[in-house]
């Protein structure tokens, strides 16, 4: 089985999860915490290079102020809990999207998990908080734009296809190899909309909280029956 080097998760599905219960939605968040966990795990274990998790996206905030709360508190439980085992485990944490939104104790928990895990190699894992890849391309753009002009080079499609990139949240890791969406829901909602250009898409019904390995491994065996062709003809 090839295994994929780059996977991208967009976490749907926990408010249903809790709904089919008849629990609060808070309940499908703490077990979507718990999914994070085993995946992460089974992502090591399958030998994924890096991963990319969906965690709260920039229009998440219009959600009721109740749910936020709960939301930014399983935030700081994850993020004081889970570090000290992510550094044991050899796994680099990196946080994309904005910080200006975010309180600053979270700010100070994401910063010092990165610093604690910035050497480590194993597995590199990526959560996408207060992040919207349109908001992250037009700043990108806008940051390219800026450079050329300091640095009086002119504007071209060459220049931009090697500079442009590098302003990009994810400049420092490979596009998406595969993007996984659980819960039955086919669409991206504005996550990588740039790096996902040649990316392969995975639906499924699962629900986040329930996700797990053997979801995992299917996706991978999905993806390894698709044929990329990165936009070329594959002689027969």
């Amino acid at each position: 089985m090839n295994t994929p080097q780059h996977i991208a998760i967009i976490m749907d599905g926990n408010g249903r999860w809790a709904n089919q219960r008849g629990l609060p939605r808070t309940a499908g968040h703490h077990q979507g915490v718990e999914a994070c966990k085993r995946t992460v795990r089974a992502a090591a274990d399958l030998g994924v290079k890096y991963l990319t998790l969906f965690g709260f996206s920039s229009e998440n905030w219009s959600r009721p102020a109740e749910e936020i709360s709960e939301l930014m508190r399983l935030l700081r439980m994850f993020l004081r809990a889970e570090t000290a085992d992510l550094h044991r485990n050899n796994v680099r944490l990196q946080v994309i999207g904005s910080r200006k939104e975010l309180s600053a104790d979270i700010v100070e928990l994401i910063e010092n998990a990165e610093n604690l895990t910035k050497n480590n190699d194993a597995l590199f894992l990526n959560i996408a908080l207060n992040y919207g890849s349109r908001n992250e391309i037009l700043t990108a753009a806008a940051a390219y734009a800026r450079q050329m002009i300091e640095q009086g080079i002119e504007p071209t499609f060459e220049t931009a296809e090697e500079f442009f990139p590098r302003h990009l949240m994810t400049k420092d890791i490979p596009d998406p190899d595969v993007l996984i969406r659980t819960s039955g829901e086919q669409r991206i909602s504005n996550f990588l909309l740039w790096q996902c250009a040649y990316t392969e898409f995975v639906f499924t019904k699962t629900l986040w909280p329930d996700f797990g390995k053997a979801d995992l491994e299917s996706a991978i065996a999905e993806f390894n029956q698709r044929e990329r062709r990165f936009g070329a003809v594959i002689s027969q």
